[in-house]
């Protein structure tokens, strides 16, 4: 029968440092206090939204935190986050997002200097 590992014995490579696995932080805390930080607005996007028609509410914030996160996680740094009606530049290491657009703006539109794009 098998015994079963707790997560706090050490686990070592034959020529690394030891490494432990933690519970009660790891993903979760790193992942709690990613979303804790606020998403900000360049003046430049908040006028893009706001010329635009882009509401900016809580949920949008939410989801938007969310595409920082995923990005982050995947060593992203400038993203494209969209869905079907609107997308956003976001700079994801400073949590800032530097412009909005339209549906009908993407249609004609080349988005460069990203290296991810994220579906809200």
């Amino acid at each position: 029968m098998m015994d079963r590992i707790t997560s706090q014995i050490p686990i070592t490579a034959q020529s690394g440092p030891e490494v432990r696995r933690e519970t009660g932080g790891g993903f979760g805390a790193m992942l709690q206090q990613e979303l804790s930080k606020p998403v900000e607005f360049s003046k430049h996007a908040k006028t893009r939204a706001e010329e635009r028609g882009i509401e900016i509410t809580p949920s949008l914030i939410d989801q938007l935190k969310g595409s920082m996160v995923r990005a982050q996680a995947k060593g992203a740094t400038n993203i494209l986050a969209m869905d079907t009606e609107k997308a956003f530049i976001i700079n994801v290491p400073h949590g800032r997002v530097i412009t909005a657009i339209t549906q009908d703006e993407m249609k004609d539109s080349v988005f460069t200097n990203i290296d991810g794009a994220v579906f809200l």
